[in-house]
């Protein structure tokens, strides 16, 4: 059985497999589409929306929405580079980034969208909302003020390590990843060797000891632009 798929992204014919997602075949093409929620290993979970396209001119996410033959996508029209700017805005304006203090700069997959996307200052009205800080575990620091509610600790420390440390309670603006523990992060079996401690985008888990270990200006995004990785390899094996 074929299970080849072809369909089409800013007019180029991508072949991609049955079953894979927009996200993934674009990736294996060297056509980066820019996201924050999804990680290779992670179940895609669609809750940034960063990486939306227009599939027969119809927004949908990339992470989610399997291909299918003869679609045509847009990821880098207009609309859509003006959909994701949008959102990266209401991300920076809707939590507490003060980038130069974080440890994160540099390696934050978030500031690194706002470069891409040549957001220097949002034009959205800042919320300053009151987050909580915890910092408790003699390993971690949580800095809720960055958190971007992407789920990837959540799906990390469900589906990967097992054991359940984060998850989201409320609704709406009141929404919040929280632990399992009513006495904070101390009173969880969170430790170093954890994919939780290492996937968050931005700086909302912060590992202890280790800040600034590598300077800034040496940091990944400090020395190429997100995406670079996907785009320099389709042209490195072309």
């Amino acid at each position: 059985m074929n299970n080849e798929v072809i369909f089409t992204i800013d007019g180029v014919d991508v072949s991609a497999e049955k079953g894979q997602s927009i996200l993934k075949a674009a990736e294996a093409a060297g056509i980066y589409i820019p996201h924050l929620c999804a990680h290779k290993d992670l179940i895609p979970h669609g809750s940034c929306r960063v990486c939306t396209v227009l599939i027969n001119g119809r927004p949908h996410s990339a992470c989610t929405q399997p291909v299918s033959p003869g679609i045509i996508v847009d990821s880098e029209c207009e609309e859509v580079n003006n959909i994701r700017k949008t959102i990266i805005e209401m991300l920076f304006v809707e939590g507490n980034h003060f980038c130069m203090f974080c440890e994160k700069s540099g390696n934050c997959e978030l500031q690194a969208l706002a470069y891409r996307f040549g957001i220097f200052a949002p034009t959205l009205p800042y919320l300053f909302p009151d987050r909580e800080l915890d910092a408790s575990h003699p390993e971690f620091f949580i800095d809720g003020n960055r958190c971007i509610l992407c789920a990837r600790c959540v799906r990390a420390s469900r589906d990967i390590d097992g054991k359940n440390v984060f998850q989201f309670v409320g609704r709406g603006i009141n929404k919040k990843v929280t632990v399992n523990s009513s006495s904070g992060l101390s009173d969880t079996d969170m430790n170093k060797a954890d994919k939780a401690a290492d996937i968050c985008p931005v700086g909302a888990i912060i590992k202890k000891r280790v800040g600034f270990a590598v300077p800034i200006g040496k940091r990944l995004y400090d020395q190429k632009p997100i995406g670079s990785d996907i785009e320099n390899k389709e042209r490195s094996n072309g």
